[in-house]
């Protein structure tokens, strides 16, 4: 067992099972190409090839694709196509901060393959042998990764919302944390990955964040999505990393970083540069 199988895993994809999604000549999502035909029945909003789809020219503004996409996003639910509607939105973007290309409902993200950004939030505190990190249980009713563990608050970025405003909320109703003690947390880096899903794929960054907590601080979910919460050692989270799959895929990334930044996993390991490299895209295939 490795740690880099995580990487691996997150990063199974394949460019040439789906069609790039372009807008104005350039890509911003993925289709994969045997569901492309669900497409190719809105003429008016999309335009269908063997090389490609790309949105329809008449579609000039942020908000008319959006509305557009409403509607579709309708059609492939009620096909099977998409999940079910989230009615959260997410912001697509040209880059990272760029200017704003369309809204999507998170549920029909994975079939249009467009990036979108999350948090991640690895609350810690010191132990007499090494870090100790605050582990939460994902509810076994929860659609991605029932029962398994997770960092202590994590959530994807909803359109209007920026990193920390995401961090602060999610902290808030994940593990019930003040806003006085958030206000504390570091920005550590991001993880990048890219994943073939039998939806679709996930083209994820993860923004990543560290808070000591104090002793007397004890988190509390508040929104049902988490089942209990405990401590455990850095060195057990690591261990459950390499030898099991106890944790939510992404998660396994972000403990991973938290390892090689905390130098609880060194060169000596022998996929050391290669969990460095990974963890920053350098599996991504497609493209950027």
């Amino acid at each position: 067992m490795s740690y880099l199988r995580h990487l691996e895993a997150c990063n199974r994809f394949d460019p040439t099972r789906f069609l790039p999604l372009m807008l104005d000549g350039r890509r911003v999502g993925f289709v994969r190409r045997d569901r492309a035909n669900a497409l190719a029945a809105f003429p008016r909003i999309f335009h269908v090839t063997a090389d490609g789809i790309a949105f329809a020219e008449t579609l000039v503004t942020p908000a008319g694709r959006t509305a557009a996409l409403h509607e579709v996003t309708d059609e492939l639910i009620r096909a099977g196509h998409a999940d079910k509607r989230r009615d959260e939105l997410f912001a697509i973007t040209d880059g990272w901060g760029g200017p704003l290309l369309f809204e999507l409902d998170r549920g029909a993200i994975p079939f249009f393959g467009t990036r979108s950004y999350g948090v991640h939030l690895n609350g810690w505190r010191p132990g007499t042998d090494g870090p100790k990190l605050w582990i939460g249980k994902r509810a076994k009713d929860k659609k991605i990764a029932p029962g398994q563990l997770d960092n202590l608050v994590a959530g994807g970025m909803g359109s209007g919302y920026g990193a920390w405003e995401t961090l602060v909320k999610e902290a808030a109703e994940e593990a019930d944390m003040p806003a006085a003690l958030i206000a504390r947390a570091r920005a550590v880096g991001a993880v990048r990955y890219r994943m073939e899903l039998p939806e679709g794929m996930r083209d994820d960054v993860l923004f990543l964040y560290d808070i000591e907590t104090p002793a007397e601080f004890t988190p509390r979910n508040t929104d049902g999505e988490i089942e209990d919460f405990r401590v455990l050692p850095v060195s057990e989270c690591l261990r459950l990393v390499r030898e099991t799959d106890a944790f939510k895929f992404n998660v396994n990334l972000v403990l991973i970083d938290f390892g090689l930044r905390h130098g609880l996993i060194v060169p000596e390991d022998k996929d050391y540069l290669a969990l460095i490299e990974g963890l920053r895209g350098g599996l991504v295939k497609g493209g950027q």
